[in-house]
């Protein structure tokens, strides 16, 4: 889904992808509004794409860093708020999202219909690659199972896929990253070397379970 024409640096940085299941359309929407940037800007074009991608057979979840703090209360989250409650869409992360020093915020968000999706978990995700930790939702009971076989796929670590893993980066030479003078530059190229390391000692591997499930239509639900 291409929303590039809304896009404005700092202001709106904004992409789409919609998902087809067989009981839901889902469009996910990801952002990211720089602090520095037009709010104005950003509350107008976010209406517009809300407005334009509407539907009551489409359900709406929005993520991503919005750079607007949930733990206080301020104008920039009552006018945010107020426009995605017309669209029933509401804040889910609860916790702090960045922790520096003494200070700690909420400045990354989940929003989606909590009277659709009521049966939802939201925890954070601690990778130790940023000083912002990542932000995953479940939104439980959402699919219809028509079959008790569950695929899934999962990554094999063990203790000496771990032992793999140290070795590939003790023997990396990092040879691209300390050439380069640019601090964007630097960190993408650590980061191309180091998932490759990391895709290659901890491979996806593809599971099937024999599960029991209720459908959505269940009325006991």
């Amino acid at each position: 889904m291409n929303l590039n024409e809304f896009c404005k640096e700092k202001a709106l940085e904004i992409c789409a992808a919609q998902l087809h299941l067989p009981s839901h359309e889902i469009c996910i929407i990801t952002i990211y509004r720089s602090p520095s940037g037009n709010y104005q800007y950003f509350i107008h074009k976010l209406e517009t794409i809300l407005n334009m991608l509407y539907s009551n057979s489409v359900e709406i979840i929005i993520c991503g860093d919005i750079n607007i703090s949930y733990l206080i209360d301020s104008t920039s989250k009552r006018l945010l708020d107020s426009l995605l409650a017309s669209y029933g869409l509401h804040s889910t992360v609860k916790f702090p999202t960045r922790i520096q020093n003494n200070s700690y915020s909420t400045i990354d968000n989940i929003f989606i219909d909590t009277f659709k999706f009521s049966n939802f978990t939201v925890y954070p995700s601690i990778n130790g690659l940023s000083d912002y930790d990542a932000q995953s939702i479940i939104l439980h009971k959402i699919l219809e199972q028509n079959s008790n076989t569950y695929i899934y796929y999962n990554r094999k670590i063990d203790k000496w896929s771990i032992i793999d893993f140290n070795t590939k980066l003790i023997y990396e030479l990092w040879k691209d990253i300390f050439t380069e003078n640019d601090v964007n530059t630097i960190f993408n190229n650590f980061m191309n070397s180091y998932l490759r390391i990391y895709h290659s000692s901890f491979p996806h591997q593809k599971s099937t379970s024999q599960i029991v499930q209720e459908s959505m239509s269940n009325p006991r639900n």
